[in-house]
This record gives structure tokens, C-alpha cells and sequence, in this order.
């Protein structure tokens, strides 16, 4: 944008010297030099505390779909990158073991409550002993819980989609055999959409949850959207520290960006963005208002532009 006030700045003035409203002397061959200054000092170096701008993306959560039981897998009717809901069946696991244990341990329960039964009669008549039957009520209790945790095994032979989204990557097959302890799919949640913008910390000091955003998106081309801040995440990889047995070692340190989440005011859009879908983001912020009309510009410049800029 700074170039293209510039570049007309010189045509103005060529204009007007070649129409000798002006003389070309010293003073207006040197103000393209002290026009381009105050552009940068007044408005386009201001503009990035007033009107911040950085890449923007759209990011998905990825959940690794473990089995909680081994076995060999029966059926995949879960179709790669096609929408499923939360419940939807992803995958079976032949479940015969499985009904097995829990019908043998049903069978056991049957047998101890009805001993129970027997033992609690002769309690209540003085002809049994009060240690048999909690004997047996122990017993009843702790069949009931390997029944349950037979049922739940039996229950984990089916695996559903854990919330709205798709299955990508797909190589699981029928007859493949799962351990219960490595992912065999990935599963892409649409629930929730994150988009967010790094933004240069120098720039990022006066950003604000509830200011408004404008984005474009490379996936739609001339189309702005708007949207809010959400929160500036207060962590970055540069400050992080994690647990180890070792001294500290010094890394070079630079200043990383820091990420703004957005969020859009159409639902809808954020819902058909493709994850990985990348664009450019301008926040407005309460300082420098009048850099925000050319934020605005540039942005939609930007805009027309991913038309014909692949990058």
C-alpha cells in the first residue's frame, strides 16, 4: 500500500511539473524522500499497533482413535472424509471372547445369588449362620463387578465416532488385528473450529478479547470476513518449560509471534473451512483508528489478489 501512495505521490507530482503549476527544483526533488517518511513515521509503522495484521489458518482437533480391547476387526463401515456424528459407528471388533467372558460370568452371578437366596432363608430361620451370608453377598458383589467390566469390554468391540467430524487417512481394514494399544485412525473433530492469527509481538499489545477481525481465506478469494478476538493465548513454545533430569540448555532466542484466536461471526464459514485452510487477518484494536481505513484497504487488496497468488 505504501508503494502505491508513493508511486501516485510521483505521478501526482510529475504531473504538475510537466503542467508548470510547480518548479522542479531541489526542495520537490527531494519530497518523494520526506513523503515516503512520513507515511512510515505517521501512519504505516502506527498502523501495525493500531490495525495489527499476520497469517491466519484454520485448525482442527485430531483425535487418535485407540481401541480400548484387542481382537481382529469384523467390519469398517465408516467411509474416509465423509461426515459422521458423534455415535456413529467406526469399526467393529469380533466380539466372541468377549460375550463369552460375560455370559460365563453372568452364569456364576445366577448361581451366587441364588446360594445368596438359599443362605439369607436359613439366616432368618436360625438354622444358618450370619458369616455364610455375607459370605455369599460377597461374592454376589464381586461377580456383579466383573460382570460389569466384562459388559464394558464386550461394549468396546464397537467403536463410535467420539463427536461430529470425519475419518481421514483411512488404512483399516476387515480382518486386520487391533492390539487395544496403538491408534488405527485418525479422527478429524468438526465440533469446534480454531482459527487463529500470529501476530508479531511488537504489534500485539494492545489486542483485546471482543475487538473486531476482518479475514480472508485463500479457499474463497475477494471475500472478507468478520469476526472477534477471542483471546490472546498467553503461552508459546519459547516460554515453556518441561520436566527432565537435565541442567538448562541455552537456545537462541528469538521473538516468536503469538497466536490470537478469532472467531467468525458466520458459523457456517468457519463450519466449511477446510482444516489447514490459510488466509490473512487484520485486528482493530482501540489505538491508531485512523490507520484502520487503510488496514482495510490493504486487506482487500489482499482479498482480490488470491485470485491469482498461490502463496
Amino acid at each position: 500500500m505504501i508503494v502505491v501512495l508513493l508511486n501516485s505521490y510521483i505521478a501526482l507530482l510529475a504531473l504538475f511539473v510537466w503542467l508548470r503549476f510547480i518548479p522542479f527544483n531541489l526542495f520537490w526533488k527531494l519530497s518523494p524522500v520526506l513523503v515516503l517518511l512520513v507515511l512510515l513515521v505517521g501512519l504505516f509503522i502506527p498502523m501495525g499497533w493500531g490495525a495489527p495484521s499476520g497469517p491466519v489458518a484454520v485448525i482442527r482437533n485430531s483425535v487418535e482413535i485407540v481401541p480400548s480391547v484387542a481382537g481382529e476387526v469384523v467390519d469398517v463401515p465408516v467411509v474416509a472424509n465423509t461426515p459422521v456424528k458423534a455415535g456413529d459407528i467406526l469399526f467393529r471388533i469380533d466380539p466372541t471372547q468377549y460375550q463369552a467372558q460375560a455370559d460365563a460370568v453372568s452364569a456364576q452371578l445366577k448361581l451366587a445369588e441364588l446360594r445368596l437366596a438359599q443362605m439369607t432363608k436359613l439366616a432368618s430361620s436360625g438354622t444358618g449362620r450370619e458369616f455364610d451370608v455375607e459370605q455369599r453377598q460377597a461374592e454376589v458383589d464381586q461377580l456383579r463387578a466383573q460382570l460389569a467390566a466384562a459388559q464394558w469390554d464386550l461394549d468396546r468391540t464397537t467403536v463410535v465416532a467420539p463427536a461430529d467430524g470425519y475419518v481421514t487417512n483411512l488404512a483399516l481394514r476387515k480382518g486386520a488385528r487391533v492390539s487395544g494399544q496403538a491408534p488405527v485412525m485418525a479422527f478429524i473433530d468438526t465440533a469446534d473450529t480454531i482459527i487463529g492469527a500470529e501476530i508479531p509481538q511488537i504489534y500485539a499489545r494492545y489486542i483485546a478479547p471482543g475487538q473486531p477481525v476482518e479475514i480472508t481465506f485463500k479457499t474463497f478469494p475477494g471475500q472478507v470476513y468478520s469476526g472477534q478476538v477471542e483471546t490472546v493465548v498467553q503461552a508459546i513454545a519459547t516460554g515453556q518449560t518441561q520436566t527432565g533430569g537435565l541442567a538448562i540448555a541455552p537456545e537462541a532466542i528469538s521473538a516468536a509471534p503469538f497466536v490470537v484466536r478469532v472467531k467468525l461471526d458466520d458459523a457456517g464459514i468457519a463450519g466449511r473451512l477446510p482444516a489447514g485452510s490459510t488466509g490473512l487477518a487484520a485486528i482493530y484494536t482501540d489505538r491508531v483508528k485512523a490507520s484502520h481505513v487503510i488496514r482495510k484497504v490493504v486487506l482487500r487488496q489482499t482479498a482480490i489478489l488470491n485470485y491469482v497468488n498461490p502463496f
